[in-house]
């Protein structure tokens, strides 16, 4: 019979069938690229995010008849082609978007960043950790086990993904619809100024980089919030009262203070890709204030994530 002496001051023995620590996580890790394979596959399964595609796809096509329909009226005195240019230098956006097929995909692109394309990755990010949390899918990726930096990562990677690929649909739809409708002879820009393909392309690259950026830092947020609760209608409705309340603080002149760091007071710089020359100097801004959003979101999210308990 043993009694209660010192403990043996040789190496400490587990008891049978018990694995050591520092083995069990390397054996059991799930591998990281089949964790964001499985991430991408469910969140494009679901019916609502391919409804929301559908949405973003439709959109600038119906964005492109209409204004075409509008200027071929019989009241329609509107200049078109390259030498729309107004008083100003520039003919009004909605006027090139019929004349010119790369004006349509970049005029689309900003006027559903303002709340669907949002509203996209909002949705992404509160089902990634507040939906998964509700029905009890995410007790499961910590069983598997996945480390929860890991598991911010993945989700992180899952709404980049989304705010990608939202972002290339949008310009896509824009593109092709402007080419059948205005053909490859109006590639114009807001300056009247006629662009090549190349020219046309490279800025729809940037435009497309700087969408997934911007969306990426209202996704880091969302998921934020998505840490802190466990219903996803809280993530989108906070996020997008957020974004919607941002809008309305920059109408008001006497709050210019405010301004700069409002996510966003970044979105009217898309405009100057329209332009000939292009000038960088408010796209910069808007980046870096983006990637300010997506370290401060992020940052948040970790913190809450390995400090909560389940």
């Amino acid at each position: 019979m043993t009694t209660g002496g010192p403990m043996a001051t040789g190496p400490m023995t587990l008891p049978e069938g018990t694995v050591p620590p520092e083995v069990l996580p390397a054996r059991r890790r799930a591998p990281f690229g089949r964790l964001l394979r499985a991430e991408v596959r469910w969140i494009f399964r679901r019916p609502r995010t391919l409804v929301v595609l559908a949405l973003l796809a439709a959109l600038p096509v119906i964005t492109g008849v209409a204004v075409d329909l509008s200027l071929d009226g019989p009241g329609a005195s509107a200049p078109v082609g390259p030498g729309a240019a107004g008083a100003g230098g520039e003919a009004p956006i909605f006027v090139t978007m019929a004349t010119s097929a790369f004006v349509l995909p970049l005029g689309s692109l900003m006027t559903l960043l303002m709340l669907l394309l949002p509203l996209t990755v909002a949705m992404a990010s509160g089902d990634a950790l507040a939906g998964e949390q509700s029905t009890g899918a995410l007790r499961g990726w910590l069983l598997a086990p996945v480390a929860r930096g890991r598991l911010l990562v993945v989700k992180s990677v899952g709404v980049l993904v989304v705010a990608l690929a939202a972002s290339t649909l949008v310009v896509t739809s824009g593109l092709v619809t402007g080419l059948v409708l205005a053909g490859t002879d109006g590639l114009v820009s807001m300056s009247g100024t006629e662009l090549s393909i190349g020219g046309v392309l490279w800025r729809l690259a940037i435009a497309i980089a700087w969408a997934t950026v911007y969306l990426m830092a209202v996704g880091a947020v969302a998921l934020a919030i998505s840490a802190s609760t466990e219903h996803p209608m809280v993530v989108v409705v906070s996020v997008l009262g957020g974004l919607i309340v941002s809008q309305v603080l920059l109408q008001f002149s006497a709050l210019d203070w405010l301004h700069p760091y409002l996510l966003p007071s970044s979105l009217d710089s898309l405009v100057d890709l329209i332009r000939d020359p292009v000038s960088f100097d408010g796209l910069a801004e808007g980046a870096f204030r983006a990637l300010c959003y997506l370290v401060i979101g992020l940052s948040l999210a970790y913190a809450r994530l390995t400090t909560r308990d389940g």
